[in-house]
């Protein structure tokens, strides 16, 4: 065979087997020494589009860098080398364009001598794409004993939080000698609950607590819950996804999460925000259907709510799950009221329906938000708060509206109006962030 069919035969077959054929002959070394089927080959299994090596250096070929990356990554499947070196660029792009703070907290990778000693310290093996993960990014910076420096970057976790009242949750993936570190602290405080179970804490708040562990015998991800001292953990991750011991394509509850967060980064279902002059990634959803809009007399609402799962149970025999909410107030165009336009409206009070599986559970109002009472006008940025309702028993709803008055209470324009807020859920996710 000869030039475009022997070609096409050495690309099919794929790059171990061209290197293989390769040392049949001279003329076969030729062959698959053609730079264009190992730029295929580099693209396709690996998703290079450039000779690199994994720390970005430039090679002088693609057969080079092939080489390069199969010594540094030949111990796990390829498929899984591609899919999480992609993870973590697609990652890093969206950080460094829309949260650049957060992006120069990430670590750069873990050796396999690394992982090891991990491994050895913990006493058992970390699961194939978790070691895949910290291989080509070790998460981020640390906590450490010096508290400005914790502060500088406490709002800066990736997998971002929610603040409600003095309820500050800001969660950060931990680096491996972080997990190492606290997965001994956390046996240590409860033995009696985790003991032998395998468990490792890859993910914490440096406010509030708020912790991720990541079984590495099952490798289901879990949240725990304010119970958590007595062993209550609830997953993170869909379980009938999850496919540890997969020869070909393993998939663990850590790569699984981060994946669908990821996700919801960049379709904008989750956004940054402010808070306390510092920039966070925002768990409040931003679009349908977990976020409702409804616009009346020119005044538009938006709100979306999250389950919070490490919050104190209020005491009873009655269990029930606390959910923060988020809502935003605007004025996009114009206030319209009878034919009437007015710069400018103030709130004067609140009424809410809270549903637990259709049945009311709470149909409360009040006066102001949060002892505030915000005046809202055309183009002006939206007026957002936070607030927090116990749930019996998922799935519920809220939904109500606010009363305004056009210009200001202290001198009203017009007579009052209501403005609708639509139903919005409150849900404990299959995915828990």
């Amino acid at each position: 065979m000869e030039g475009l069919v022997l070609d096409t035969v050495i690309s099919k077959a794929g790059a171990r087997p061209a290197a293989a054929l390769a040392c049949a002959s001279t003329r076969l070394r030729a062959a698959v020494a053609d730079e264009s089927l190992w730029r295929r080959f580099c693209a396709e299994d690996l998703g290079l589009d450039a000779p690199i090596d994994p720390d970005g250096r430039p090679l002088p070929s693609f057969q080079v860098a092939y080489k390069v990356w199969l010594e540094s990554f030949g111990m796990y499947p390829l498929p899984l080398v591609k899919r999480v070196k992609e993870f973590w660029n697609s990652m890093k792009t969206w950080l460094y364009e829309n949260f650049p703070e957060a992006a120069q907290t990430l670590c750069k990778g873990v050796s396999e001598a690394q992982l090891k000693s991990a491994e050895d310290d913990l006493g058992f093996k970390l699961p194939m794409p978790t070691k895949l993960l910290y291989r080509f990014c070790n998460a981020q910076l640390p906590f450490s004993e010096d508290d400005d420096t914790n502060r500088r970057i406490s709002t800066h976790g990736i997998i971002g939080g929610y603040e409600f009242y003095d309820h500050l949750v800001n969660v950060h993936l931990s680096p491996l000698e972080q997990i190492v570190q606290e997965t001994r602290e956390f046996y240590h405080e409860f033995p009696d609950a985790f003991n032998g179970r395998k468990l490792i804490v890859v993910a914490t708040s440096w406010f509030r607590p708020k912790t991720f562990l990541l079984n590495c015998s099952n490798g289901e991800l879990y949240v725990g819950t304010n119970n958590i001292p007595i062993g209550e953990m609830l997953p993170c991750v869909p379980r009938a996804l999850i496919k540890p011991t997969d020869n070909d394509l393993p998939q663990d509850g850590l790569l699984l999460w981060l994946e669908e967060h990821l996700r919801r980064l960049q379709s904008g279902m989750i956004k940054t925000r402010m808070l306390m002059r510092s920039r966070y990634i925002s768990l409040y959803p931003e679009g349908p259907p977990s976020c409702t809009s409804a616009v009346t007399n020119g005044v538009k609402v938006r709100a979306s709510g999250v389950f919070v799962p490490e919050y104190p149970q209020s005491p009873g025999p009655q269990r029930s799950f606390m959910h923060t909410y988020s809502i935003r107030m605007s004025v996009p165009e114009a206030i319209m009221l009878g034919g009437v336009y007015y710069s400018s409206c103030q709130l004067h009070s609140r009424h809410w329906t809270i549903r637990s599986r259709d049945i009311v559970v709470s149909d409360v109002g009040g006066e102001g938000v949060i002892g505030q009472y915000p005046v809202l006008s055309p183009g002006q940025d939206e007026f957002v708060y936070e607030s927090c309702t116990p749930l019996p028993e998922a799935p519920g709803s809220v939904e109500g509206s606010f009363s305004f008055v056009p210009g200001k209470l202290s001198r009203p324009e017009g007579k009052p109006f209501e403005v609708k807020v639509a139903p919005f859920p409150l849900e404990v996710p299959e995915y828990i962030f």
